[in-house]
């Protein structure tokens, strides 16, 4: 097989991918899941919240749309770095520009969306960058790395994206939980914390200019032909007529949208139950605590799931997995039936229930994410990924944006049994697609190298 050209001396990719990785989840976990926490906080009513949060999932939705426009124009590497630097721009304008609403209003739990207006055009900005910047740096890992490398750092680009995760949901959560305790100014904390996010990113920006290496096989796909809007035109109608062709396509599409569909309820409601009152059937946490509960514990328990299910499904395949693998993603969302209906205040107990049911979801995602691979089998793998990932956000995006007026309607215990009931399409769109699987695909065996 022809190696790709790399330059000539190569730059250990130690130090860039860690970095790289970690990079790509900030903004992806600022936007979709500090903004959730951030608004509830500032008294934004749950219906309102989970709307328009929601909404931002639609980048990572649309995103194969353009994402031949990264072949075609300039290298993966230009593509990085501008976006890189795009996002920490609007990561700074978040922090001048963050709403300050009064404690009154805060308190009412009406402040109004429209105050937030500013706030959630620059996070539109941020996420459709973010999007951009995910396909130009998966591809840049393909094209830098040598077959035997890019299988040896797979395990770490995925550490480093978790621990993104745990700086985003955890980190910058218990700063703005510290500062709000201290001095009780809600707004000023989250003013701080996208300060603390928007610094750090600059540095990282700043440090990839120099230290992400240019590759000569990181070129255009034209090469030396003009991308005329007949060759991009026709590029396009290939990738997305050859996907939809495919066998099972819609089974697939349906496996996709509904495997999901218990955690994209639960992930929306999450931390506005964890922050809300004991009154309205919340828990009644601080900031801080739902920084070390769920964004530090519950994200540690999701990494864990994640290995431990990569594991499993790497020995018995993605056939014999998919079944444990579905139990394990749906049962565990009965832990915030417990929460919701017997409220404890023991931070153990929750810590713990939020661990069993975070854990389920990251073992069990595990299949979700090894189906899309098979299913992109084929001449177009890279792209057919990307819309099975467009899928993905998609089935993510439609229930949540949805699930704070059914909460705000039936309330937290009663939501959270519709969850339990919605395990049941996962249940069912298993059923189905576990006769279509390869019973050989995804097991290691003697002949791989």
């Amino acid at each position: 097989m022809k190696e790709v050209q790399i330059e000539s001396k190569r730059r250990t990719p130690w130090l860039w991918i860690p970095t790289l990785y970690f990079a790509e989840g900030i903004p992806y976990f600022v936007v979709n899941n500090i903004s959730v926490l951030m608004l509830a906080k500032m008294g934004v009513p749950n219906g309102q919240m989970a709307l328009f949060t929601s909404l931002l999932y639609l980048p990572w939705t649309i995103k194969p749309f353009w994402s031949p426009f990264v072949d075609i124009i300039r290298t993966k590497r230009w593509w990085t770095i501008s976006m890189q630097v795009l996002m920490s721009i609007a990561f700074i304008l978040l922090t001048l520009t963050m709403p300050r609403p009064d404690a009154a209003t805060i308190a009412s739990g009406q402040t109004p969306i429209s105050m937030f207006t500013i706030t959630l055009i620059l996070f539109v900005i941020t996420a459709f960058a973010s999007a951009t910047h995910d396909i130009a740096a998966d591809g840049f890992y393909m094209l830098a790395l040598r077959q035997n490398e890019q299988a040896a750092f797979v395990g770490i680009r995925s550490t480093f994206y978790r621990l993104s995760s745990i700086f985003g949901q955890g980190v910058l959560v218990a700063i703005a939980g510290a500062i709000e305790l201290k001095n009780g100014n809600i707004p000023m904390s989250w003013m701080i914390t996208m300060a603390v996010a928007a610094v750090l990113f600059s540095v990282v920006t700043l440090y990839h200019t120099f230290a992400i290496p240019r590759v000569k096989s990181d070129a255009s796909t034209l090469k030396d032909e003009k991308p005329t809007v007949g060759a991009i035109f026709n590029e396009f109608g290939r990738t997305f007529v050859t996907y939809f062709t495919k066998p099972y396509v819609w089974l697939a599409i349906v496996f996709m949208l509904l495997y999901r569909l218990p955690e994209a309820f639960l992930i929306k409601m999450c931390t506005p139950f964890l922050v809300a009152s004991k009154d309205v059937g919340g828990l009644g946490l601080s900031t801080a605590e739902v920084g070390i509960v769920y964004g530090t514990i519950g994200v540690l328990a999701l990494t864990i799931g994640g290995i431990l299910g990569g594991l499993f499904a790497a020995k018995v395949g993605l056939k014999k997995s998919l079944w444990w693998m579905a139990a394990c993603m749906t049962l565990p969302c009965a832990t915030f039936v417990y929460l919701a209906v017997g409220q404890p205040t023991n931070l153990v107990a929750i810590s713990t229930a939020i661990a069993i049911e975070q854990f389920g979801y990251g073992f069990g995602f595990t299949a979700y994410m090894l189906y899309m691979m098979y299913f992109s089998e084929g001449e177009f793998k890279t792209s057919h990924y990307a819309i099975c990932t467009a899928f993905m956000a998609l089935s993510m995006m439609i229930p949540g944006m949805f699930a704070g007026y059914i909460q705000e309607a039936i309330g937290y215990a009663n939501f959270f049994w519709m969850v339990m009931v919605c395990c049941i399409a996962t249940l069912v769109v298993t059923y189905l697609v576990d006769r279509r699987v390869d019973p050989n695909y995804g097991k290691k065996n003697d002949t791989e190298n």
